[in-house]
């Protein structure tokens, strides 16, 4: 008996594309770095952040390839939380961050200059106030 052992980690088992799972056996004839590489040219890009233990906020720290939220969770774990250092992870789909133009910065940024009342530079604030 010849018996072969694949490891499959998540993602990792190919599909076509109406989601059925493709047979090892009979059609596919491409390589398994073939088919890795299909499937992750298929996967989107996921903008990662962390939040620190000792921060407040969360911090972007890189991008990554997953299929979906759930897989960019855990890649995320593993890639960028391997000391520890994290308490929390965001991820956001590439596709679904917009931003201004930095080329259009003086006249979007413009009407806040006449309104000095929305800076804090004048207000003392009690030393029990903590992280402002």
């Amino acid at each position: 008996m010849n018996f072969q052992q694949k490891k499959i980690y998540y993602g990792d088992i190919p599909e076509d594309k109406a989601g059925n799972f493709a047979n090892d056996q009979g059609a596919q004839k491409a390589s398994s770095a073939e088919r890795d590489l299909e499937a992750a040219s298929d996967w989107s890009l996921w903008e990662i952040f962390i939040r620190s233990k000792q921060g407040l906020d969360h911090k972007h720290v890189g991008s990554l390839h997953a299929a979906d939220a759930q897989m960019a969770i855990e890649n995320a774990r593993d890639v960028y939380t391997r000391r520890m250092e994290g308490v929390s992870i965001w991820v956001v789909e590439s596709k679904h961050i917009h931003a201004s133009n930095p080329d259009d910065a003086a006249v979007f940024y413009e009407p806040a200059e006449d309104k000095v009342y929305r800076h804090p530079t004048f207000y003392d604030l009690p030393d029990e106030v903590k992280h402002m």
